[in-house]
């Protein structure tokens, strides 16, 4: 058996992780987007490092675009198997793959009329919103906790990875040769102190391990303190400077916890009276599906629903579909909050919003999540002056604000204390995928002091015979 990465190896996006049988059966994990890698995106997006062809069976940890972005793409170049998945990331796909469709034909329908201005030749989408329909076809929906024989060499169980609804630890026993591997993929990995989805679960011991490190060198503020921090940056933005705040935040959980954070300031009467926008159709979709799955949210969240039955709707608070009115936020002269996607403000509404609102001092523009650091978020976060905005340059004289507590991966504490359900002297080899090398380095050396053993870094595109 081989296990080749070829996507988020020493890198935090590109989520692509493929074995190979004995017998010649390929396995993917993930088919996510690279994002911001600056002017080398197109080019790892564009080229597999596989010929999706060859593969038999795709299994899906969630449903976030760095790890499910490219499955449109893998079914036009040709795969014709099953993509599976629990229910909750099927549902979110359904919605998740088409709008990353119409972002990449509109971003690039954008990109080509400054293309023409300097004549040069137009390009092409990545995959179009007919590619994406197609794909959708081919998932297949697996509950939690149920071990299901996919063919005759391999079992999967999804157990839940708490990072958002329906995310998951892909276990699965395969029989190469004479063997049995059991092999167990984390996903992402979420926090033991959500505002909404339960805390991850303990998941079937494994031989190998596959495994995330996003946040291996830090430690994050613990969540009882986003809500203070979020309400000073609100009062500081739209109160003291009398601007407005803006924050990239994926559609995806990460919209939904900052919403039900304004929500329980507004049900404590200490927000602002002031306009709140959630500028996503994707964001607005998602929130209706996480409604649909109760059964992910957590106790802290049913217990508040006793009070308030819908912690992602206040007075004040509007969500937006059309272009129209998005536009329209613009042109407001008066304070506001503005959650828009993508969160390392990569594509979609966000980067027209900083376009307008970046250069005034008395805006700010606030940081909630992860960004790679290439990305705008990225550059933002390190201080940068200026920041490019589809072909443009722009000053960045509006606040920037970087607030970790809502992030949805666990620090490396949180992540140890996941994987403290193994016997370490059973796991073989563990794999450190989706982090920035610096960052899986010390990672690295937590786990090899807490006894796990033969921990591996790998290179993008390399592979290792077990």
């Amino acid at each position: 058996m081989k296990i080749g990465f070829f996507g988020a190896a020493k890198q935090v996006t590109g989520s692509k992780h493929l074995i190979e049988l004995k017998n010649g059966k390929k396995i993917l994990l993930d088919c996510g987007l690279f994002q911001g890698k600056g002017s080398d995106t197109a080019e790892l997006n564009g080229h597999f490092g596989f010929n999706p062809k060859e593969i038999d069976l795709m299994i899906l940890s969630h449903s976030h675009i760095d790890h499910a972005g490219l499955i449109p793409r893998l079914v036009k170049e040709g795969y014709n198997g099953r993509i599976y998945c629990t229910p909750a990331t099927k549902d979110l796909c359904d919605i998740m793959l088409l709008d990353s469709a119409y972002i990449q034909e509109s971003d690039v329908r954008y990109i080509n009329k400054a293309r023409a201005r300097n004549e040069k030749k137009p390009i092409k989408p990545l995959y179009t919103i007919d590619d994406a329909n197609k794909s959708l076809g081919h998932f297949s929906a697996i509950p939690y906790n149920q071990v299901t024989q996919l063919d005759d060499d391999v079992w999967l169980e999804f157990t839940d990875a708490g990072h958002i609804i329906g995310s998951a630890v892909v276990n699965l026993r395969v029989k190469d040769g004479n063997q049995y591997h059991r092999i167990a993929f984390t996903g992402d990995i979420g926090r033991y102190e959500n505002r909404i989805l339960k805390a991850p679960q303990p998941f079937p011991q494994c031989d190998y391990l596959i495994t995330e490190s996003t946040y291996g060198n830090r430690l994050h503020d613990k969540p009882p303190k986003a809500k203070e921090r979020l309400y000073e940056a609100v009062q500081r933005a739209c109160v003291e400077k009398g601007g407005k705040l803006i924050i990239p935040a994926f559609s995806v959980g990460r919209t939904q916890e900052v919403v039900s954070v304004l929500n329980d300031l507004e049900f404590e009467g200490k927000l602002p009276k002031i306009k709140v926008f959630v500028d996503s159709p994707l964001a607005v979709n998602a929130t209706q599906i996480i409604k649909d799955h109760p059964e992910c949210y957590n106790a802290r969240l049913k217990k508040f629903m006793k009070s308030d039955d819908d912690p992602f709707g206040f007075n004040g608070l509007k969500y937006i579909r059309k272009v129209e009115d998005s536009k329209a936020i613009n042109n407001l002269k008066e304070p506001c909050i503005i959650i828009s996607s993508s969160g390392m403000i990569e594509g979609g509404r966000i980067k027209h919003h900083l376009i307008n609102n970046i250069e005034n001092k008395n805006n700010t523009v606030l940081i909630v999540g992860y960004c790679s650091k290439s990305s705008v978020g990225g550059q933002l976060v390190n201080g940068a002056k200026e920041v490019s905005l589809y072909g443009k340059r722009y000053k960045v004289n509006a606040e920037v604000v970087v607030l970790n507590p809502f992030s949805a991966h666990g620090d490396y504490e949180e992540m140890i204390k996941f994987l403290s359900c193994q016997e370490k002297h059973i796991i073989k080899k563990t794999f450190l995928v989706h982090g920035d090398e610096d960052v899986m380095e010390t990672y690295k050396e937590h786990l090899e002091r807490e006894g796990f053993h033969n921990v591996y870094i790998p290179d993008y595109k390399s592979s290792f015979t077990i």
